[in-house]
C-alpha cells in the first residue's frame, strides 16, 4: 500500500473558518480520514480536521508560493 502524504496531525490552536465543499470532496475527506486512521493506528478524525494540514502541505510544496512568501518577509 502507498503511504499517505499526511502523517499524524499536530494539536494546534484553531482559527474558525467556514467553507463550502462539494459533496464529493467531503466524501473523499471522510475516506481519507479513515485511511489515515488505518495507516497510523489512531482513531478516525472528523473530515474537517484534515482541511488545514492538507492546505498547509499543499502550500509548502508550491515552490512559486514559497518564493513569493519569502520575498514578502524581507
Amino acid at each position: 500500500m502507498t503511504k499517505l502524504k499526511l502523517g499524524p496531525l499536530a494539536d494546534d490552536r484553531p482559527v474558525k473558518l467556514t467553507v463550502e465543499l462539494p459533496a464529493t470532496v467531503h466524501r473523499d475527506l471522510a475516506a481519507y480520514a479513515a485511511a489515515l486512521a488505518a495507516e497510523t493506528g489512531a482513531e478516525a478524525i472528523p473530515p474537517e480536521k484534515l482541511v488545514s494540514p492538507m492546505l498547509a502541505k499543499f502550500m509548502a510544496s508550491d515552490r512559486g508560493f514559497s518564493r513569493r512568501r519569502d520575498i514578502g518577509k524581507n
